[in-house]
């Protein structure tokens, strides 16, 4: 079984991709950046962004039945790494307790001009 999944609460996908697609139990995202669905436009700031990623990412988990809990692995892309301590704080906030694997880097990079943009895998 493979099944798109589109929430409306997440920004559209900006290319040729969708939010994410479930197979059988497992969920694979598409990067979520710190687009705001209802604007269309980037906040200020690495923590308004990876809060608004990180809200992005919980609504497309949602939209499939699941939540933080259900994610096993998130990629982490930031834009600059001497963001890393602002973005695990924000981090923090939504994954709690028995967290997920991960990998954070910097790329050169992201769309739109991100600071940040994050994908999970996550399972039922």
């Amino acid at each position: 079984m493979n099944k798109t999944i589109a929430s409306p609460k997440a920004p559209a996908a900006v290319g040729p991709y969708c939010q994410a697609k479930l197979c059988g139990d497992t969920l694979y995202t598409s990067g979520q950046l710190g687009l705001d669905p209802a604007t269309g436009k980037l906040p200020e700031g690495i923590e308004a962004q990876a809060k608004q990623s990180l809200t992005n990412l919980g609504n497309v988990l949602a939209e499939a039945g699941m939540g933080f809990g259900d994610v096993v692995k998130t990629t982490c892309f930031l834009a600059d790494i001497a963001d890393f301590a602002a973005f695990n704080a924000v981090y923090a906030q939504f994954f709690t307790g028995e967290v997920p694997a991960r990998s954070c880097f910097a790329v050169k990079s992201l769309p739109m001009g991100g600071l940040v943009e994050i994908e999970c895998i996550a399972v039922k």
